[in-house]
């Protein structure tokens, strides 16, 4: 099945109110040419330099989400066009996303990655460590960071009742954080969650945005510069 068809078959069974992020990651150009002439739009890069060669390379109506992990001395290279960065898990990251959001004129969306799984691989905030760094006010002195919600991965296992759990703890943080620290902000409106082997449970769980790469690009290929 070509990328074209998996990506026509995706976007059939996601409901309309979820949105489709191509995890584009190790993947050549070509292919993600396919998807864009396919209709997609929304791409998922984990390396910023690697994202910032597409980014020059592919038609500017894409819009780039980041979903890897993020040192604070690389975000000055995708600041002046990412569209979401979708993990952002510190306050030191935050700052520095404002900063250079700042330096470029523009406002940057952020997700903010929360440590579901119990994987000690996994990044992300503990859901205490965030709520106390809400309550303190500091978010609000990001003049150029906009929340638009929550982001988080479940943990790589077959035990789908875990998965689940995991997936409704995020959404019920989610609930309460649009209810309480983000109430009368229409922005704080996504809930990323669910990938290639899990999307269709996270989607059951209240997910607006699966992250999505195998499925559309088969396996990843690490080999690419």
């Amino acid at each position: 099945m070509s990328v074209t068809e998996k990506i026509i078959r995706l976007k059939k069974s996601l409901p309309p109110q979820v949105t489709l992020v191509a995890v584009s990651k190790t993947h050549p150009e070509a292919l993600i040419r396919e998807a864009y002439d396919a209709g997609q739009r929304i791409f998922g890069e984990n390396r910023p330099q690697e994202m910032t060669d597409k980014y020059r390379a592919l038609p500017k109506d894409i819009r780039w989400h980041f979903i890897g992990n993020l040192q604070t001395n690389k975000v000055k290279y995708i600041a002046p066009y990412v569209s979401l960065i979708q993990s952002a898990d510190s306050p030191r990251l935050l700052e520095t996303i404002d900063r250079e959001a700042r330096k470029n004129g523009r406002t940057i969306d952020v997700l903010l990655e929360i440590r579901i799984a119990q994987e000690a691989t996994k990044h992300g905030w503990d859901e205490n460590e965030l709520e106390t760094y809400l309550e303190s006010g500091r978010n609000n002195e990001l003049k150029n960071v906009r929340f638009r919600g929550l982001m988080g991965m479940a943990s790589f296992t077959e035990d789908r009742k875990r998965v689940r759990s995991e997936f409704l703890r995020l959404r019920g943080l989610f609930d309460r954080l649009r209810t309480g620290c983000f109430a009368g902000e229409p922005a704080f409106d996504t809930l990323s969650m669910g990938m290639s082997g899990d999307w269709e449970l996270a989607v059951e769980c209240g997910s607006t945005m699966v992250r999505i790469g195998s499925t559309i690009f088969g396996e990843r290929d690490y080999g690419l510069k």
